[in-house]
């Protein structure tokens, strides 16, 4: 691997490659379906609906690791102009300071430049993603009794907040209203 290549794919980095299931696998049959529909021109509001004998949890997974993806493509993208010096505060526009916590080393909200809070959060969304106690990949091995709630966490912190607008939201109404009762 050449020098320019190890260090695009360095952990350290913001880019990360993506995240892939197994051919042959009932996600990668989902996850070649979920493609398929949203390349093909057709309604959006159509193309999360839980396809007729599918399981829940799976099309959640499927979704949530595209999710990732394309999040890590799109920071990719924004990561060189967005430096601590550029970016001290990660922030959700003047009115929205976000702060970062954790388990190990913050343990209370501590501010933090933007590409530091982004590396932190993209890391723990990959230790969540490939963490098998909440993804298994296994076919056989069930999802944890509480995966929906893990994402419902997410869905109310950006209704909340208002982060995303409501008409942004509206392909997936049917989807969380399902998930969040």
């Amino acid at each position: 691997m050449s020098i320019g290549l190890k260090q695009v794919f360095n952990k350290d980095k913001t880019f990360r490659p993506k995240r892939k299931f197994d051919p042959g696998t009932q996600r990668f049959e989902l996850h070649k379906r979920a493609q398929a529909s949203l390349t093909s021109g057709v309604d959006l509001k159509a193309t999360v609906q839980l396809p007729t004998g599918e399981d829940l949890n799976d099309w959640v997974a499927v979704h949530v690791v595209d999710f990732f993806n394309r999040i890590n493509l799109i920071y990719g993208t924004v990561c060189d102009f967005c430096t601590e010096r550029t970016c001290p505060i990660m922030s959700g526009g003047p009115k929205y300071e976000y702060r970062w916590q954790d388990d190990n080393r913050y343990k209370k909200p501590t501010a933090l430049p933007a590409p530091q809070y982004m590396n932190l959060l993209m890391d723990w969304i990959e230790v969540q993603i490939n963490n098998e106690d909440i993804f298994p990949t296994s076919v056989g091995v069930p999802f944890p009794k509480n995966f929906l709630q893990i994402y419902k966490h997410f869905y109310y912190f950006v209704t909340e907040l208002n982060l995303v607008d409501r008409k942004e939201l509206e392909p997936l109404k049917e989807m969380t209203a399902h998930m969040c009762q």
